[in-house]
């Protein structure tokens, strides 16, 4: 096995179950949502805080393995979000659109840069793909903030879409890993 194949390879192992983890959250999360998410309640506000903070833990665990400072970036965004999201609450759902919209934005461009700097890796593209549908996700957020009955629903969805991703992704590196 060549250095670069081992690397590749020590490296894809813990992004995979990584990958795996997020599915699973994502998962249970958008459920959770989907059930609390009409009005802005106790749980539904606990669940659009955490869902940042998870991101913040897994972009830690992700730097550590990888090394990569671009999610160093992330790690500041997101907990940033998580801020931002526990103040908008108290203002309504139409502030809490739009702040996860620009943290969708932002974390979307970081997501899309750093699949592409590990394309070599192997399952990236969803990686990829994820990171600019979260680009367009977030404005579509910001967009909503402004219409009557917006509702934290699409949250829901936007974080199953982006937990399927992960779990594509973590297959794909699967696969790579035992080329």
């Amino acid at each position: 096995m060549t250095a670069v194949a081992s690397t590749t390879a020590g490296i894809a192992a813990p992004l995979r179950r990584l990958y795996f983890a997020r599915f699973g959250f994502a998962l249970v999360w958008a459920a959770l949502l989907f059930a609390s998410g009409r009005h802005l309640g106790p749980l539904s506000v606990t669940l659009l805080v955490l869902y940042p903070l998870f991101d913040v833990a897994a972009a830690v665990v992700d730097a550590r393995s990888t090394r990569n400072a671009a999610l160093y970036v992330n790690i500041a965004i997101s907990a940033a979000a998580a801020g931002g999201l526990a103040i908008a609450a108290a203002a309504g759902i139409p502030a809490v659109l739009r702040v996860w919209g620009a943290w969708a934005i932002v974390s979307g461009l970081v997501q899309l840069f750093v699949g592409v700097g590990r394309r070599r890796l192997g399952g990236q593209w969803p990686m990829i793909l994820s990171g600019a549908i979260s680009t367009l996700a977030g404005t579509s957020f910001i967009v909503q903030a402004a219409a009557d009955g917006a509702s934290l629903r699409g949250l829901a969805g936007y974080a199953l879409l982006g937990g399927i991703f992960f779990l594509v992704s973590a297959l794909r590196l699967g696969r790579a890993g035992d080329r």
